[in-house]
């Protein structure tokens, strides 16, 4: 038992055994008082009662204990229960996955390897890595289940051979079965060691070749980006300005999209540096939180609770600061995915503009090869259309200065409502402090009221009791003087009887003689003849056809004859019946209406 916890059977039998005390030694007879003779056995049992009530306590604590951790167990495991169901519906999805993409693998690695033979190689590799790992399941795994087989099989053969001992011993050497079991966690434990010596290796070589990897796919997406496409640079155009003006247009938007795309990238490095989080530990947020789909109910307590038990080095506080840090990263990368589909969007039209351009220009220049006389016609179309060239790329331009706009307008909303949020925060905090102090000096101010108008009333009370004993007094005084007056009445009158008193002369007859009231109940002398079945005492009620004559008793046997005096309709339509005579205002009851 802890000591913050209250012992609440000690507590108890403190209080009765020092009553107990309180009662044998009275403080007026003292110890050495003849009147008490002290029971024999009597601490005793209060002793035992003690600790019947310390037990009864204790069971009763051991109680609540197993009650608590037996919720905590079934919480712990409907938790556990969502979490295996999420993680075999994952399970499933990568094993297909999975499935597929080695499918897809093998058909292309079958259909390249007769033109290249890079790919033919790539099949003997996969072969010869196929042959090493059944190999290694062959070394490693197999002799572990042929060993669990086998030791199931001695097991079962020492349960029922129980009886027959001596047999057995001889067939069956513990030691050499721990033996075995040791060698053969040791021949693990090699093999994982070295497992991981070569996936550290591997790990270490992928991270020299990652850089050279990043740099030339950020050269191949700098040059497939600002690179002019050879759709354009093979466009047959008559006019040179206009093929010009469209390759500069390009080039222009090329470099727009590549300044905006660059500085979301810049944004999302930024982001990405500023989770101080190690590579490992930001893998596992991700693949956990990517295993929850986002249509499950309670998925951000289910993901939290799956990350704190992957990652238990870390806290409740630092799993959400990563997890809105990581939001904020999936809003830069999708924005940078919307901002390469509308790259992709304006290229395809910038190209089909390109080629209608070109396709009305060579249409113009045909026609003016057929008639010399529309050459003006020609350069004033080629001047329509680097107009509209020049007009679309100011539309452009400004589309992407208005998107730009948008998103700093956007950012910087962003950052004022957060701002507005803390101040708000911070106000309404204020504010509350205020109204609990304003609340609390009300709350002191009724009191002091209250306190002032009760030592008010208790005045007036004392004042009115100090009348009334005023009263009481003047009211006993009288009454003492009318009752002495009294006595002395009585006393006169005692004298005067005494002297007028009648002296009634002797008669034997008389005191044995019957009296008035025995000869009645004998009925010697009665009048009228005594009637059994007249009442003792007359009754004020009501009579049987005023009863009946009362329309809630009418409808309730009818109700009860029809069977429907115990349905919900009867209990509502009773008590709306009215009597037949309303009761007066002064008789009707006001105890049920508090």
């Amino acid at each position: 038992m802890k000591m913050s916890e209250p012992d609440h059977g000690t507590s108890f039998t403190s209080r009765r055994i020092s009553g107990v005390e309180h009662r044998v030694v009275p403080l007026r007879s003292g110890l050495c008082s003849q009147r008490y003779k002290p029971k024999p056995g009597g601490y005793k049992h209060l002793r035992e009662l003690a600790a019947a009530e310390k037990l009864v306590s204790a069971k009763i604590q051991l109680k609540i204990k197993k009650t608590e951790q037996v919720s905590k167990m079934n919480r712990e495991q409907m938790l556990l229960k969502q979490h295996r169901q999420v993680w075999w519906r994952e399970h499933e999805r990568l094993r297909e996955s999975r499935q597929k993409v080695e499918a897809d693998i093998k058909t292309f690695l079958d259909e390249e390897s007769h033109k290249h033979g890079f790919f033919s190689d790539m099949s003997d590799l996969e072969h010869k890595l196929s042959k090493e790992r059944d190999t290694h399941q062959a070394n490693t795994v197999a002799p572990i289940w042929q060993l669990k087989e086998d030791l199931k099989s001695r097991l079962s053969e020492m349960q029922c051979h129980l009886p027959e001992e001596s047999p057995l011993k001889s067939k069956i050497n513990p030691l050499d079965m721990l033996q075995q079991i040791e060698s053969v966690k040791k021949q693990q434990k090699e093999i994982l060691e070295f497992l991981a010596l070569e996936s550290l290796a591997l790990e270490r070589e992928l991270e020299e070749y990652k850089p050279e990897a990043l740099a030339r796919s950020f050269e191949e997406k700098n040059g497939l980006v600002l690179e002019v496409p050879s759709a354009l640079l093979s466009l047959e155009c008559p006019c040179p300005d206009l093929k010009t003006l469209i390759i500069d247009e390009y080039r222009t938007l090329a470099g727009a999209f590549w300044s905006r795309l660059q500085e979301i990238d810049e944004q999302l490095q930024v982001s990405y540096r500023n989770m101080d989080w190690t590579e490992e530990d930001r893998w596992v947020f991700q693949t956990v939180i990517h295993q929850y789909p986002s249509d499950l109910q309670r998925r951000r307590m289910l993901y939290l609770d799956a990350l704190q038990r992957y990652l238990p080095h870390k806290s409740r506080h630092e799993l959400v600061v990563h997890e809105e840090a990581w939001d904020r990263h999936q809003l830069g990368r999708s924005q940078r995915r919307a901002l390469l589909l509308g790259w992709a969007q304006a290229r395809r039209a910038l190209l089909l503009r390109a080629v209608a351009s070109a396709a009305r220009a060579s249409a113009a220049q045909q026609e003016a090869a057929a008639l010399a006389g529309t050459r003006l016609r020609q350069q004033q179309l080629c001047a329509q259309l680097k107009a509209k060239v020049l007009q679309w790329k100011a539309q452009q331009e400004e589309a992407a200065r208005l998107e730009a706009a948008g998103a700093a307008r956007r950012r910087e909303e962003q950052d004022e409502e957060e701002r507005l949020r803390k101040e708000q925060e911070m106000i309404r905090r204020a504010q509350e402090r205020e109204k609990v102090k304003k609340y609390w000096a009300e709350k002191q101010l009724r009191w002091q009221e209250q306190e002032e108008k009760d030592l008010q009333r208790l005045e007036e009370f004392r004042k009115r009791m100090a009348e009334q004993a005023v009263r009481d007094r003047e009211r006993v005084g009288y009454r003492r003087a009318l009752l002495e007056k009294r006595l002395l009445q009585k006393r006169e009158l005692a004298l005067r009887g005494a002297r007028v008193a009648v002296v009634a002369k002797l008669d034997p007859a008389r005191a044995v003689a019957d009296t008035v009231a025995s000869r009645a109940r004998m009925g010697i002398g009665a009048e009228e003849e005594f009637c059994l079945q007249k009442p003792l005492f007359k009754l004020h009620t009501y009579s049987e056809q005023q009863i009946v004559s009362d329309p809630r008793l009418r409808v309730e046997l009818a109700l009860r004859e029809a069977g429907l005096h115990g349905a919900p309709y009867a209990r509502e339509i009773l008590p709306k019946i009215p009597p037949p005579k309303l009761p007066r205002r002064d008789m009707e009851s006001t105890a049920f209406k508090m």
